[in-house]
C-alpha cells in the first residue's frame, strides 16, 4: 500500500509541475510610476471626495460646511483675478499665459493638508486690513515651468522635472516673485468690494509648518490652473472661513453694485414728496406733574390753572421734539403763535 501512495504522489506532484510551468505568465518589466501618476491614483487631482461619486458617511461628514455658494460674489472676485492674471503673468513671463480656474469648493483646513501632492510650496500670506492669514500651494510643475520660463527655457520643450531633492535658492527665490505678483492681483479682485492688503508672510515646503487655522474649521479653496504653451502647472488659493469674517456682509451681495448702486431717480422723487408730507405741531402752554390721586379726584367742572400768562413763551414740538419758542397771541379772532427762535436741538449721546 505505501509502495502504491508513494507512486500516485509522485505522478500527482508531476503534473502539477507541468500545468504550472504551462500557465506561468512571462516575466514583464517594471514601470516606475512618477509624481502625476502617483498623485492620480491617489485622488490628489480630483479634490477630497469631490462631486456625486462621494459615499454617504462622506456627505454626513462634510454636510456641517458651508458651501461656497452662500457667498455668491466670491466666485466674481475669483473670476476678476483671473482676468487680472492672464495679464499680469504675461508681464512678468513676457510668454503666452493662459489662467484658468477648475473649481472652487468648500472643504475642512485638514482635509486639504493631508491631500496636498509633494514636493510643493507653501506660502503663507496675510491679509492686514482683515488680521488674518491664508495660504497658497504652488506644485511641482507650475515651479519647474516657472523657473524654466523665467531663466530664459526655450518654448517647445517641456521643463525638466527632478523629483527627490529640495528646492534651491534660486528656485525659491522665483516661486517668491510669482507669489507676490499673485497677491497683488488678488487684491486688485477684492478693491471694489474693500481696500485689503495681502503681504508674504513665508515659504515652507513642509504642510506641517503651514498649519494657518485648526484642522476641523472650513476654508475655500480655488484651484487655478496656468498654461504657458506645453508648460504650466497648478496654483491653489485657500482662505479659512475665519479670514474672511470681517467681509463676509459684502460676500453675501448677489452683485457688485448692490453696494454701491444708487438710483437718483428715486432719490429725486423722496425728496421733492419730503416737502410736501404734512406735519403735525403742538404748541405745549404748560406741563404740571400731579400726583394720581388729584388726577383720580379730578371731575366735570374741576379746572386747572396753567401758568403760562400773557406775552409768556410756549414751545412748538413735533411729536416729542421741540422745534421752537413762541408767543401766544390772537390774529383775526383766532389764537395764534409767533416764533420767536429755533430751539437747538441735542444730539442723542448728549442726552
Amino acid at each position: 500500500m505505501s509502495g502504491s501512495e508513494d507512486d500516485l504522489a509522485a505522478a500527482w506532484g508531476a503534473e502539477t509541475d507541468a500545468a504550472g510551468s504551462d500557465s506561468a505568465p512571462p516575466a514583464q518589466a517594471q514601470r516606475v510610476l512618477n509624481q502625476a501618476e502617483i498623485d492620480s491614483l491617489l485622488g490628489f487631482d480630483d479634490g477630497p471626495a469631490g462631486g456625486e461619486n462621494r459615499t454617504g458617511m462622506q456627505k454626513i461628514i462634510s454636510s456641517g460646511l458651508v458651501s461656497y455658494e452662500r457667498l455668491p460674489m466670491l466666485e466674481i472676485v475669483f473670476d476678476r483675478l483671473v482676468r487680472i492674471m492672464s495679464t499680469s503673468l504675461r508681464n512678468f513671463t513676457s510668454d503666452n499665459v493662459e489662467v484658468g480656474i477648475d473649481n472652487i469648493l468648500s472643504l475642512r483646513f485638514g482635509d486639504y493638508l493631508n491631500s496636498i501632492p509633494l514636493p510643493a510650496m507653501l506660502a503663507v500670506f496675510k491679509a492686514e486690513e482683515w488680521d488674518n492669514y491664508g495660504l497658497m500651494v504652488v506644485d511641482s510643475a507650475m515651479i519647474y515651468s516657472i523657473v524654466d520660463v523665467l531663466l530664459g527655457g526655450r518654448r517647445g520643450t517641456a521643463a525638466m522635472r527632478i523629483e527627490g531633492r529640495p528646492y534651491t535658492t534660486i528656485e525659491r527665490t522665483l516661486v517668491e516673485r510669482l507669489i507676490q505678483v499673485v497677491l497683488t492681483d488678488l487684491a486688485a479682485s477684492f478693491d471694489p468690494l474693500c481696500p485689503v492688503t495681502f503681504r508674504f508672510e513665508r515659504l515652507e515646503v513642509n504642510p506641517r509648518f503651514a498649519t494657518i487655522s485648526r484642522l476641523s474649521n472650513a476654508a475655500v479653496l480655488a484651484r487655478l490652473r496656468i498654461d504657458m504653451e506645453d508648460r504650466g502647472g497648478r496654483l491653489e488659493l485657500l482662505l479659512p472661513y475665519a479670514t474672511l469674517e470681517p467681509v463676509r456682509e459684502l460676500l453675501l451681495q448677489q452683485f457688485m453694485g448692490e453696494k454701491f448702486g444708487r438710483d437718483s431717480i428715486w432719490e429725486t422723487h423722496l425728496a421733492e414728496e419730503l416737502w410736501s408730507t404734512d406735519v403735525d405741531l403742538a404748541v405745549v402752554l404748560d406741563e404740571q406733574v400731579m400726583q394720581l390721586s388729584e388726577i383720580m379726584a379730578l371731575k366735570p367742572g374741576s379746572r386747572i390753572v396753567l401758568n403760562c400768562g400773557p406775552g409768556a413763551s410756549v414751545q412748538l414740538r413735533c411729536g416729542a421734539t421741540p422745534l421752537f419758542e413762541a408767543k401766544v397771541g390772537r390774529r383775526k379772532n383766532r389764537v395764534a403763535v409767533r416764533i420767536e427762535r429755533e430751539v437747538p436741538r441735542i444730539a442723542p449721546a448728549d442726552r
